[in-house]
């Protein structure tokens, strides 16, 4: 009789052991220790640049999944959320400020240019710095960050990118730029026109650089069949550390796989 209680007792230890445990392993992938409760920000790409400042465990009240996060639609409990939060980092062109601009009740809110040179991404991260007194460790990631598109620079001029003529995304530009890229012309982000199409044709264009978020190529490809199309992103698909860094260096692998 003891010996068979002993088991029973045994048993449902281990039950509530595993409950526990699958309880822990669908919690988001994300401990609760490291959301950042003070900060939240409107989308992925703004979320990533409170990364750079050094500020850890930033939440996106968009999504990351989304094709164009600043398209959203907040819900009710996105706005506690953001009611509850100290700061929220936006851009101003989220749809969802719209509502938030009204409803953000006493949270400061912390407006940023988002665009992925080296010279915007280092200013508007040590604006966001200068909040959260994050200054240093805003540094080191900055300096991770440059040396990464350094590094792209020096590939593409191995790879004699320079020598191309290339039409880039206008909402990709700046990193094309910082690539040492010769960019010859722009198109997007609005359709392409008939005298794009009509140029594109007569210069013969080696690589076209589309933007994922709002992708308008492809009339282009259509009259410059011939050339190389790479799709790049602004807003990361993934949210957490050096979400921004990996970003860019997917944007870099492919331009030049």
């Amino acid at each position: 009789m003891k010996k068979l209680l002993f088991i029973i007792v045994l048993l449902a230890c281990t039950a509530v052991s595993v409950c526990a445990n699958g309880k822990k392993d669908t919690a988001q992938n994300v401990p609760a220790a490291a959301v950042n409760t003070e900060f939240i920000a409107s989308t992925p790409w703004t979320a990533a640049f409170a990364d750079l400042a050094g500020v850890d465990g930033v939440q996106s009240v968009a999504p990351a999944d989304m094709r164009h996060p600043p398209e959203y639609e907040i819900t009710v409990s996105d706005i506690k959320k953001v009611s509850g939060s100290k700061y929220l980092l936006y851009a101003g062109y989220e749809r969802m400020m719209k509502t938030l601009g009204d409803s953000a009740g006493n949270v400061i809110l912390i407006k940023i240019q988002t665009d992925n040179s080296i010279a915007t991404v280092e200013s508007q991260a040590a604006l966001i710095a200068s909040y959260t007194h994050t200054e240093s460790e805003c540094e080191k990631r900055i300096a991770s960050y440059r040396k990464t598109i350094e590094d792209g620079k020096a590939l593409a001029a191995s790879e004699n990118l320079s020598s191309k003529k290339i039409l880039v995304h206008a909402m990709q530009v700046y990193l094309a730029k910082d690539l040492g890229l010769p960019v010859t012309d722009t198109f997007g982000p609005g359709p392409v026109t008939a005298a794009q199409l009509a140029k594109a044709e007569k210069e013969g264009y080696d690589i076209i650089i589309d933007n994922v978020h709002n992708p308008v190529a492809s009339p282009l490809m259509e009259v410059c069949p011939d050339a190389k199309l790479v799709v790049w992103r602004n807003f990361p698909e993934t949210m957490g550390r050096g979400a921004l860094e990996r970003t860019v260096q997917e944007n870099i692998d492919a331009l030049v796989k």
